[in-house]
């Protein structure tokens, strides 16, 4: 008697999703979904650089885990005029079964609270919502700090209605479980993760950040993969001790060592490093124009000293034009590889990849 067949897995549902990611990293973004799940992820095309919609088959919980998007969130279509109609029986009810499927992919706990974000939430429409939602689901409506984000806005990915887009975490994926120390100023995570990743991670780098501050880039590098060596340094001891924090946090500390030094004259061998990250001052939290204009020509110059050839170094600034004129003087020592033009925190700071030349 041959022996019963096995049934197939029921295939998962199709759902729509849309990543909110870093203007000017959306490439970055749209290939670590391609990477991660394959034929699961299905992108699709949206003009806007902060949005990235795709098809996914996968398990919606494993999209809490990327790196290179800020925001997951989970789009449902409703076929309505007006928001209005989210108040009806049968809306009302695919609204909560969405947050209660949604809520199911965290632990117990993970949503206490929720909020919505939409053009007349004030209204007394949406008022209306966010009493039958409390009602529903037992969650305290907070506008401010709402572990379930909600957002309603008119049909953007269909062509007509209105839809629902349901964040899929408590907090933004930008907002890394690893960080238990902050500082004011510090880099986004997601921008950090796509400053590693532009570095091609080997598993013989030695890796150096510059003025690591709280340690966003040495984390970000130490999770993303392997390497020989990593190490970070600072002036400051507070910075010092929130990146250790950190690290400890992200359970790296074991990998990593953490230095008092200057940035402009480091305690390193000559053309001993593989990779230097920095996230250097932009002039406004922290330093300023003045102190830059003699600081940027000696890090770019010490960073230059350290590196071995061939080397690649990875920096982030909003003093476009300081560091432009810098990269000119010292063509001879780096070569611009590549060039990117982010948003943070209402800013446009920019990526400057680097090779150094032999």
């Amino acid at each position: 008697m041959s022996p019963p067949r096995r049934r197939a897995a029921p295939a998962r549902p199709q759902q729509l999703c849309e990543a909110e990611v870093v203007a000017g990293l959306k490439e970055q973004a749209a290939s670590e979904l391609r990477t991660r799940f394959g034929s699961d992820a299905r992108l699709l095309r949206k003009a806007r650089p902060d949005e990235l919609p795709f098809h996914f088959h996968g398990d919606l919980a494993a999209l809490g885990a990327i790196g290179k998007s800020n925001v997951i969130n989970v789009v449902q279509h409703f076929d309505i005029p007006r928001p209005a109609a989210f108040l009806g029986h049968q809306h009302l009810t695919r609204l909560l079964r969405q947050i209660d499927s949604v809520r199911s992919l965290q632990e117990s706990g993970s949503f206490r609270s929720f909020r919505i974000s939409a053009a007349g939430r004030d209204s007394a429409v949406m008022q209306r919502l966010k009493e039958a939602i409390a009602r529903q689901t037992g969650l305290v409506y907070d506008d401010r700090e709402g572990d379930l984000l909600l957002r309603i806005r008119k049909a953007d990915l269909h062509r007509n209605g209105w839809e629902l887009l349901t964040r899929l975490t408590p907090r933004p994926l930008s907002a890394r479980a690893w960080r238990v120390c902050n500082l004011p100023g510090a880099l986004n995570a997601t921008i950090a993760a796509a400053m590693v990743e532009m570095t091609h991670p080997q598993p013989d780098d030695r890796f150096f950040n510059l003025m690591c501050g709280s340690g966003t880039l040495l984390v970000e590098r130490l999770l993303r993969a392997p390497l020989l060596a990593a190490a970070g340094c600072d002036t400051d001891p507070h910075a010092l001790r929130c990146a250790a924090d950190n690290l400890r946090s992200a359970g790296a500390a074991e990998n990593a060592q953490l230095f008092p030094m200057d940035a402009t004259q480091l305690q390193l061998p000559d053309a001993g490093i593989d990779v230097l990250c920095a996230d250097l001052p932009w002039g406004q939290l922290l330093g300023s124009h003045e102190s830059n204009l003699t600081l940027y020509p000696l890090v770019l110059a010490e960073a230059a000293r350290v590196a071995a050839p061939g080397a690649r170094a990875v920096f982030i600034t909003h003093e476009i034009r300081l560091m432009e004129r810098v990269l000119r003087a010292c063509a001879d020592r780096w070569a611009l590889q590549k060039e990117v033009r982010v948003f943070q925190g209402g800013l446009h700071p920019r990526i400057y990849l680097l090779a150094r030349r032999d």
